[in-house]
């Protein structure tokens, strides 16, 4: 029987990397899985009961909020890892875990959420929290990173993008070629509510990039209610800024994610995604979203605009400046044309990205490449 091994960065959490990982696992239940630090009870069960093989990086003073300060260990680490005995290697990367040592004829696929963002497209961003010194040890860092990158996109025999945004990275970063299959979407989980009690939503982990803070200055400003679902480094910042009619959810389960999606006006999505599967986890709920125009929104997302006609329903509206002008201006506007959305138009966009659908084009895609 073959053997394939699944590698990725690390397992903290159940987000988007994560879901494509738990489904792969379907489809392959005896794959062993190798990553920097796997902190048990993080991730679901399906993953769980897979063997995981960690790095020494697991072994290091650390936990889940604070071993992201080994990330200069993080290449070395993930090399360490002896695949011998394995037919084909399926990598799940938006770090280092691309970078892997692979024994030669073996294939390596590696489904492409992104290039290391810090060390790419990102970088600028990553850097403008530093001064000085720290500055200057943060760009000769990132520049490693970049160069290990590149050099290691050799590894690879074939690239996988989570989407055309991605495509175009690869691309850029790697001069590589990819084929997309997009990331799968739980639409069975998120049932279809045409309700709201009143409040727009946001769901969202509290990280700079993900500029939360344009929408909370923005909703301070126009007084409509937000409901912000997430946590991370931004929420005491967020908090100082946000007036009464803004409230923060912490920690919320699968069960009340779904819950608040359905309840909610529309999804606001003001950062700019790789791909992006919240907003079609809202539309699976039938509900439209506002969203910054640019990276995987453009995918995901059917602006009022690309239907002119008043018969046609679109799933969302984009802005094009992230600022808080230009999000009350899309809020506004909305709610000028909400008569115009529907819930199935919505759910049945949602439904193209759904798991069947993912998990369908991978294990045929594996099947083609690796001749199983």
């Amino acid at each position: 029987m073959s053997q394939i091994a699944l590698v990725c960065d690390w397992l903290t959490g159940m987000r988007g990397g994560e879901r494509c990982l738990e489904a792969v696992c379907e489809l392959y239940p005896d794959a062993d899985i190798f990553t920097l630090v796997h902190f048990p009870g993080s991730v679901s069960k399906t993953i769980e009961s897979h063997k995981i093989h960690s790095s020494y990086i697991q072994r290091l003073p650390c936990n889940i909020k604070t071993f992201r300060r080994y990330l200069p260990l993080f290449p070395h680490a993930i090399q360490q890892f002896d695949l011998t005995g394995y037919d084909c290697v399926l990598s799940f990367s938006h770090c280092v875990a691309k970078g892997v040592k692979v024994p030669e004829g073996v294939p390596h696929i590696c489904y492409c959420h992104t290039p290391m963002r810090y060390a790419w497209h990102m970088r600028s961003q990553y850097l403008r929290k530093f001064k000085g010194l720290r500055k200057l040890t943060a760009e000769m860092v990132l520049g490693y990173l970049k160069s290990w990158d590149r050099k290691t996109s050799s590894r690879v025999t074939h690239f996988i993008a989570n989407s055309n945004n991605v495509q175009r990275r690869i691309k850029q970063a790697y001069g590589r070629d990819s084929i997309v299959i997009y990331p799968p979407v739980e639409c069975s989980r998120f049932a279809i509510s045409d309700d709201d009690d009143g409040y727009y939503l946001i769901l969202s982990a509290l990280a700079p990039y993900k500029r939360i803070d344009i929408a909370v200055e923005a909703f301070s400003k126009a007084g409509q209610k937000l409901v912000i679902v997430g946590n991370g480094p931004e929420l005491p910042r967020l908090k100082s800024m946000a007036s009464a009619n803004i409230s923060f959810i912490e920690n919320a389960d699968d069960n009340k994610v779904v819950e608040y999606m359905k309840k909610c006006i529309a999804l606001i999505f003001p950062g700019e995604e790789d791909f992006g599967i919240v907003p079609l986890e809202a539309q699976a709920c039938g509900k439209p979203v506002i969203a910054f125009r640019k990276g995987g929104a453009l995918e995901t997302v059917t602006g009022l605009e690309q239907v002119p006609r008043e018969a046609e329903s679109p799933t969302g509206i984009f802005f094009s400046e992230q600022n808080p002008i230009a999000v009350i201006e899309a809020v506004l506007l909305f709610e000028k044309k909400r008569v115009r959305f529907d819930v199935q138009v919505c759910r049945d966009n949602a439904l193209r990205f759904d798991r069947s659908v993912f998990m369908e084009a991978l294990q045929n895609y594996i099947k083609d490449t690796v001749k199983f």
